[in-house]
């Protein structure tokens, strides 16, 4: 089964960078795209950015400009590196994985907290 581990979260001030990781272990990486996603108190798990195996991105509006994601296919890792942070970025960030042959993700990681201060 697949299994997921997200690093690097932690308490930065408003304008700031964070670099998030995503171990994947378990099952083929090369078939799997790759995402993250956010959740802040009382609202809805948010998909922000998606990377194919091929490496084809796509970035919600409200991250685009802002955020990156990559993958390192020969680590089965994936990074989202996040520029001009602001408070209302403040969230738990998961990583998730779906198999290329699925429609929704449904491979989840415990997550990692992000606070950007103001």
């Amino acid at each position: 089964q697949v299994q997921l581990a997200e690093s690097g979260g932690g308490l930065v001030q408003s304008g700031g960078s964070l670099r998030l990781s995503c171990v994947f272990w378990g099952r083929d990486f090369s078939a799997y795209i790759m995402g993250w996603f956010r959740q802040a108190p009382g609202k809805e798990r948010e998909l922000l950015a998606q990377i194919t195996p091929g490496r084809s991105t796509n970035y919600a509006d409200s991250v685009k400009g802002r955020f990156t994601i990559s993958r390192d296919n020969a680590k089965t890792t994936v990074n989202l590196q996040m520029n001009s942070l602001k408070p209302d970025d403040t969230a738990v960030y998961y990583c998730g994985a779906r198999a290329m042959i699925r429609s929704e993700y449904d491979n989840w990681g415990q997550g990692t907290q992000v606070t950007v201060s103001s």
